[in-house]
């Protein structure tokens, strides 16, 4: 936590690094302090003008842009970390760094600060917002218009849709009216637990999934990670017997606003025919 007696300091410094515009009037010292921030950043604005990355972005466990990130200086958040690299933009997440996030407001320091996309629309219209913010508009529509033919391009939905749920740690699924679900519904699907669970995050018990008997379980988890407590549902005997119909897809293809919104589309789809065979 930022100690008050840095407040000054931090303020001091600032004043003497302020940043050089770059002539073309776009930030030309951009920082990210959010992995979905990190991934628009290192796609859509030169190398040069990326001041720092969050250090998740290095991960490929839950980054889709580590190799982009290879070589960028890193952050942990840290107001410490982010007043002396002079950024002229700070992109932010709505519901991390927060301490770090009001004292930059506080310094003056331009912050675009960046929710959780609840529909393809509200992905699409992120990624113009960012491109438009440092200053590369034709950039963030060329991602659009990939990502709006890629989902163009999946299977037509059959007449009769198989039922999928989503399962994530700890239980938590995908409900009506989030990303996932209308992802699910691109890719022919439809999300069961949208008629089990009136919230966009619910959670539902192991009985609740034995007796609904989806066609498709699909596990968002990555298989990389560390064993934990949250995952023991995923991994249940009772589950495991599902082998053949089931997708497992990694939590990073469907966490952000990107390309690879796309790419989970087409992997859904892709399991939605094999249950159809």
């Amino acid at each position: 936590m930022l100690k008050p007696r840095l407040v000054p300091f931090l303020a001091a410094a600032l004043l003497l690094a302020a940043p050089v515009a770059a002539e073309t009037g776009k930030p030309a010292r951009i920082v990210s302090l959010n992995l979905c921030a990190d991934e628009l950043l290192l796609r859509l604005a030169d190398r040069g003008r990326v001041a720092s990355v969050t250090w998740l972005a290095r991960d490929p466990r839950g980054s889709n842009v580590a190799d982009l990130a290879r070589g960028v200086p890193v952050n942990r958040g840290l107001a410490e970390e982010i007043v002396p690299l002079r950024p002229d933009l700070v992109i932010v997440g709505a519901f991390t760094t927060r301490t770090t996030t009001a004292l930059l407001r506080r310094l003056g320091i331009p912050v675009l600060e960046l929710g959780a996309p609840e529909s393809l629309d509200a992905a699409y219209a992120q990624i113009r917002e960012v491109a438009a913010r440092i200053g590369e508009p034709e950039r963030g529509e060329d991602m659009v218009r990939g990502m709006q033919a890629a989902f163009a391009g999946l299977p037509p939905a059959p007449r009769h849709r198989p039922t999928a749920i989503v399962l994530r740690p700890n239980g938590f699924t995908a409900g009506r009216g989030s990303l996932a679900d209308e992802i699910l519904a691109r890719a022919g699907l439809d999300n069961l637990a949208a008629r089990l669970t009136p919230d966009r995050m619910g959670q539902l018990t192991l009985e609740e999934i034995v007796t609904a008997q989806p066609d498709l379980l699909v596990i968002n988890a990555s298989s990389d990670g560390p064993p934990s407590l949250a995952d023991e549902l995923l991994h249940h005997p009772a589950l495991a017997g599902r082998a053949g119909h089931s997708v497992a897809l990694p939590t990073r293809l469907w966490a952000c606003a990107g390309p690879e919104l796309a790419e989970a589309g087409r992997r859904l789809a892709a399991a939605r025919q094999a249950v159809a065979q």
